[in-house]
């Protein structure tokens, strides 16, 4: 479609401050950004449609502009809700660049805008498919008639017969097709966002084509429009937030006008993530001050009146007063030049949307909140009986490793790394800062452990895990070498099993006949066993100090 039919489209309430030269220009795409440099999400052709976020005094125009000029964008749309009145210095960037500039009314939504363009490009060129894209607009209804996402995949599913979900980078079903039931399996799930965060670390152009189980997908991105993220320039800010459209085929056979049909639908996906991502400001809001709160060392009854004003946004209709948990997070890239903070939100929000239960609908319970590279979950639980203290209750760190390990994984590739801690459930705003100081301990522990995504629990707290990753290396490697490299030595030239019969004769607690039971050896081989340890290391295995050293060192090594 071209510049001139949008400005004669009176329902958008455009009106032209320069390029009037330029309307006969094509628009091919529209795109929602208040990024600083949105270049690696442009392909070409777009309206671009900004609220002016990215601009701080008047030298951020020309940058911009030459941005988008350099990229091939057909015209930029500047909308009037934030700012008022389009800038000056953005009005002589564009005509400086020749590149249209319209003036978007306060009264006029972006996805009233992004709607009209998709359903009248992909009309035009796809012509038998164009009612599909018209019976999206359902989808930007308000209200329960809108139906999110879903209504989107039904209509792929019942008019173009092709099965779809979209999922979270970590995995997670958010939405799919009524003919898809019961859905994806988890751990095709996950597969599909390793593969997709892969894809986008390593620069490969969407749509990725993936083969699991013999099935094959294509995986088309879902971008946001950079609420949270503006200035980002690097792929590692928004690798780890994004969505996927994951479609049943094989993207590859496909014509060019079925190819922007999809990538139509990912836009229109992008307005409703925009929108869950609106509605989580509020949440967001309650954790800093609450966090706030406690770290500053609030009275409890300040907190505590917080959590009430909390309790129903996160909770409604619960007439208790709930749990609260902590979880917290971090990611780090290597060189440090990339703030975490952001990321490691956005990345909570989506593991933890509803953490004690399973399945697409979504249940946003929790509130997150992050400073510096540092990310704080607080999570409602309900409440519990009176006799019961809730410690047992809420999430469980080897649950969240569970889920989402293998795809993020993908996504911080080599240079990155996450680390979770969970705390125990608390009742009061008493506990909250003690739950707060735990889960950081826990997350300490989880970063001292390998791999790219780790994560610790309360209940890691209350033994020698919680020490043991905190010994210097060099304390670490001379203890264990005094007391196991003898053993070893010996191993390996007589093949007698030592460290081996040393684990055993611990785990058994010191007891002969159990540990002769489960090594099936004689007592008196096990005797003869244990002896040479003894004379080997200068230790005896009767006393309590020296079995305590052989069990720490066992664990360090």
């Amino acid at each position: 479609m071209r510049l001139r039919a949008l400005l004669d489209t009176d329902a958008l309430g455009l009106r032209l401050l320069g390029g009037e030269d330029e309307l006969d220009r094509t628009v091919r795409g529209v795109m929602t950004t208040d990024l600083r440099d949105p270049s690696r999400y442009l392909s070409g052709g777009e309206l671009v449609l900004t609220g002016l976020a990215w601009r701080r005094d008047a030298a951020d125009s020309e940058p911009f502009v030459r941005i988008l000029t350099g990229a091939g964008v057909t015209a930029l749309a500047a909308g009037e809700a934030e700012l008022g009145a389009i800038p000056d210095d953005l009005v002589a960037a564009c005509a400086r660049h020749r590149l249209p500039l319209f003036a978007v009314n306060e009264s006029v939504a972006f996805a009233t805008i992004t709607e009209h363009v998709v359903r009248q490009v992909s009309g035009e060129r796809a012509g038998d498919l164009a009612a599909v894209v018209d019976r999206h607009r359902r989808m930007m209804t308000s209200g329960p008639a809108g139906g999110g996402p879903d209504v989107v995949l039904d209509l792929l599913g019942s008019d173009l017969d092709l099965q779809a979900w979209v999922l979270s980078p970590a995995g997670r079903l958010i939405a799919g097709s009524n003919l898809t039931e019961p859905g994806l399996p988890a751990d095709v799930c996950a597969t599909l966002a390793g593969e997709h965060l892969a894809a986008v670390r390593t620069g490969r152009r969407g749509p990725y084509r993936v083969t699991v189980g013999g099935t094959t997908y294509s995986l088309f991105p879902i971008r946001s429009s950079g609420r949270g993220t503006a200035g980002a320039r690097d792929v590692r800010e928004t690798v780890l937030s994004d969505w996927l459209l994951a479609v049943e085929a094989d993207a590859g056979d496909w014509p060019e006008e079925r190819l922007d049909l999809l990538e139509g639908v990912t836009q229109l996906i992008a307005v409703e993530r925009d929108r869950r991502d609106a509605a989580r400001t509020v949440r967001r809001r309650l954790a800093q001050e609450v966090l706030e709160l406690v770290q500053t060392g609030a009275a409890p009854a300040e907190i505590a009146a917080r959590l009430r004003v909390a309790a129903p946004v996160l909770l409604p209709g619960l007439g208790a007063a709930p749990h609260w948990q902590v979880v917290v997070a971090r990611v780090e890239w290597d060189g440090g030049e990339i703030e975490g903070g952001p990321v490691a939100q956005a990345l909570l929000e989506e593991i933890l949307v509803d953490p004690l239960t399973s399945g697409p609908e979504p249940s946003d319970r929790i509130a997150v909140a992050h400073t510096g590279d540092e990310a704080i979950a607080l999570v409602p639980l309900p409440a519990v009986s009176s006799e019961h203290d809730g410690s047992e209750a809420g999430l469980l760190a080897d649950t969240l490793l569970e889920a989402v390990r293998d795809p993020l994984s993908a996504g911080l590739d080599d240079d990155g790394r996450l680390t979770l801690g969970v705390s125990a459930a608390v009742h009061s705003a008493d506990g909250l800062r003690g739950a707060l100081e735990e889960a950081r301990h826990a997350r300490r522990v989880a970063a001292a452990r390998p791999g790219r995504v780790c994560a610790a629990g309360h209940q890691e707290l209350a033994s020698h895990v919680l020490l043991l990753p905190f010994v210097p290396d060099d304390v670490r490697r001379a203890f264990t070498a005094r007391l196991l490299d003898p053993l070893r030595d010996y191993d390996r030239r007589h093949r007698a099993e030592l460290i081996p019969t040393l684990e055993a004769f611990l785990d058994c607690d010191g007891s002969w006949t159990r540990c002769a039971a489960r090594l099936h050896l004689h007592v008196n081989t096990l005797r003869y066993r244990v002896g040479r340890i003894e004379q080997l290391t200068g230790r005896d295995l009767s006393r309590l100090e020296d079995k305590l050293d052989f069990f720490l060192a066992l664990r360090m090594s």
